[in-house]
């Protein structure tokens, strides 16, 4: 699939800078041992390959899902081979006393990477799953990092959102409160980030959505007002390990916007890639149009898509990667920008959300309102939009 001309770009992002580091990236790498969490996920899967093909000493990757993990294996040893380093999958759940007992056996690791998380703004639809995401995104972090800091490793990268930048879901809320509690572990040890544009056709995405829809026979469906940025795969790997690996203390590195990377809406995405799978987009005015002309327009070379404004919630008005209250380096690279940050962070506020988060799970039973109300107390100026519709309720 050709990533880059569907974004409507023609050259990769961060070519010179990683050419530019290539020589000290291999050889940091290679005498490193590193820890991959959440890797079979599309971000995680392209970090481990950029990590694996620089020959690592050691690289482990655990994730919660098997069948991804099984098809990183399948992808690396048919694109790359095998390395003399120690390269090995394992299938956990990092929350779990399992994985605990994994990182107590060995946790000999210089570089930990996390990449899990629940990244979709959906997630925030029912009281449950938005629970799920708070103890991902922030208690697993937390968890995962004070291990780090017992076993001596030299770094932690973990993956926040260009969503965290004055958020209006509660998934994007739900990293800025983790950057909160990464600035009190930063003054035990080196932690870096990252917040990035949408990773284009990554697992669950909308774009990956259009490789199943027509897979399985079906209409296109995407937002016409709703322009995002879009990185490759292959660009999240190496913004990431970019960051892992050159990251001072507390930086937080980005995209610099430029004329290859620019906004783009997901209509005008689809009509690059039906026009790229040989389909003549046909636009539908509701969805029963739009499922029933699936049984016939195929053949004619066309294919029905149903473009909508948004009206659901947590949809962002527009993206930035940064606030005008965070101090930026802009001269170290070419196409990365850094957030350079103090370790500020109120100890007070985050042990209130600990104790206040573990007392809704005491008693089993807290409302979505609840975790909303949570969250604007720990960020006062959280523009929460609540629109009462969500992804789940649309085709």
């Amino acid at each position: 699939m050709p990533f880059l001309s569907l974004i409507g770009r023609e050259k990769e992002l961060f070519t010179h800078d990683v050419e530019q580091g290539e020589a000290r990236l291999r050889d940091i790498v290679s005498t490193s041992r590193f820890l991959v969490l959440g890797g079979a996920g599309s971000i995680g899967q392209s970090v481990t390959k950029e990590i694996f093909k620089r020959n690592p000493a050691k690289l482990h990757v655990v994730d919660i899902s098997e069948n991804n993990l099984v098809e990183l294996v399948r992808d690396i040893r048919s694109s790359f081979g095998y390395i003399p380093g120690d390269f090995r999958t394992f299938a956990l759940d990092i929350g779990s006393v399992e994985y605990d007992a994994f990182f107590k056996a060995d946790g000999g690791y210089d570089y930990i990477l996390n990449l899990s998380a629940l990244k979709h703004v959906r997630s925030e639809k029912d009281p449950y799953t938005l629970m799920r995401m708070v103890d991902v995104n922030i208690f697993n972090t937390d968890k995962t990092l004070q291990q780090a800091i017992e076993a001596g490793a030299r770094k932690y990268f973990c993956v926040s959102t260009d969503k965290a930048a004055n958020p209006v879901n509660m998934m994007g809320a739900s990293k800025r409160i983790m950057e909160m509690f990464l600035m009190r572990r930063s003054m035990q040890m080196n932690i870096s980030t990252a917040r990035f544009a949408n990773v284009a056709f990554s697992d669950g995405s909308l774009l990956h959505g259009f490789n199943q829809r027509l897979e399985k026979r079906q209409p296109i469906v995407a937002p016409n007002d709703v322009r995002r940025y879009f990185v490759t795969p292959k660009e999240s790997g190496e913004l990431c390990l970019m960051s892992c690996i050159f990251g001072d203390n507390r930086d937080i590195f980005f995209p610099k916007l430029s004329e290859e990377l620019h906004l783009i809406s997901f209509a005008d995405i689809a009509v690059k890639y039906l026009a790229e799978k040989g389909f003549e987009p046909v636009v539908c005015s509701d969805e029963d149009e739009a499922r029933e002309l699936a049984k016939t327009l195929p053949e004619q070379g066309k294919w029905p898509c149903l473009f909508t404004s948004s009206d659901t919630t947590g949809e962002k008005d527009f993206e930035e990667f940064f606030t005008d209250q965070e101090t930026l380096d802009m001269a170290r690279f070419e196409n990365l920008g850094i957030i350079k940050n103090e370790a500020s962070f109120d100890e007070q506020l985050l042990a209130e959300f600990e104790e206040r988060i573990t007392a809704m799970k005491r008693v089993l039973g807290w409302s979505k309102q609840d975790l909303v109300d949570l969250f604007h107390r720990m960020i006062p100026d959280f523009g929460h939009k609540e629109t009462g519709k969500y992804l789940d309720s649309k085709m």
